[in-house]
């Protein structure tokens, strides 16, 4: 059986103009379970979990995905093994939700009842009834739906590995509270190995099993989402006391 799991071995990332984006990081991600990227913005944690679908090439060290270096996979066949999902979606407005939803099998040249069976597969697990919106375009749908859209989009080639990049960073409080409810889920039926980008520590502690820090492109702590609210690591404790200030009456 192959490991479906992540490595970063000894990675950096330097600009053409010498800024360092990425600074020798070294992590192993466990073969299905979900792992958080937690920093300040610009710390690195975007273009760390792009070097993993190759939208981003490492200057040293290398990514390995289920056992082999990146570097060594036809890009094309290595972005099918693995679902995106992003802040904006990423939803074609002129196609229904079917064909958004079912883009990379029809890409991939799946028949036209593949692609239907699977759809209607990822939009029941997104929460989404298949008869009821297959027809529907982006528009006409909300905030959270689209999101299950292009969760459900990312899911359809059953990929290996999914990234998300601050999913649920555009929605309200309460939208935000349903669609991370859904995911613990969701992920829990799927057991992919995700890597979680977000600002959001709540978030994160509710949805991993790990959580990685970034400070300047650097790991800060790497401990089990249960070790942060005690942590005596001064990045974390600084972290978790930013989050959850109490208001003085």
């Amino acid at each position: 059986m192959v490991d479906a799991g992540v490595t970063f071995a000894s990675l950096s990332y330097t600009l053409a103009d010498g800024r360092v984006l990425l600074r020798d990081i070294s992590l192993e991600l466990e073969e299905g379970t979900t792992t958080a990227l937690l920093g300040r913005s610009g710390s690195g944690k975007t273009t760390l979990l792009r070097t993993v679908n190759g939208l981003v090439t490492p200057t040293s060290g290398e990514v390995r995905v289920a056992g082999k270096a990146t570097r060594e996979y036809d890009t094309v066949a290595l972005r099918r093994g693995i679902g995106y999902v992003i802040q904006e979606t990423g939803l074609f407005p002129h196609m229904t939700v079917e064909r958004n939803a079912g883009m990379a099998l029809e890409l991939a040249g799946r028949s036209k009842q593949e692609i239907s069976a699977r759809v209607r597969e990822v939009l029941e697990l997104a929460g989404l009834g298949y008869e009821e919106f297959r027809t529907r375009f982006p528009w006409q749908l909300s905030g959270g739906q689209r999101q299950r859209v292009g969760l459900a989009r990312a899911l359809a080639t059953d990929p290996m590995v999914l990234l998300m990049d601050e999913p649920f960073g555009a929605l309200d409080p309460l939208t935000r509270a349903e669609m991370q409810t859904m995911l613990r889920g969701l992920l829990d039926k799927v057991g992919k190995t995700v890597l979680l980008v977000t600002h959001d520590l709540d978030e994160a502690l509710y949805l991993a099993k790990r959580v990685v820090f970034l400070s300047e492109g650097a790991v800060a702590a790497d401990m089990l989402a249960g070790e942060v609210p005690g942590s005596d690591n001064s990045y974390v404790k600084d972290y978790v006391s930013a989050v959850h200030r109490v208001v003085q009456a």
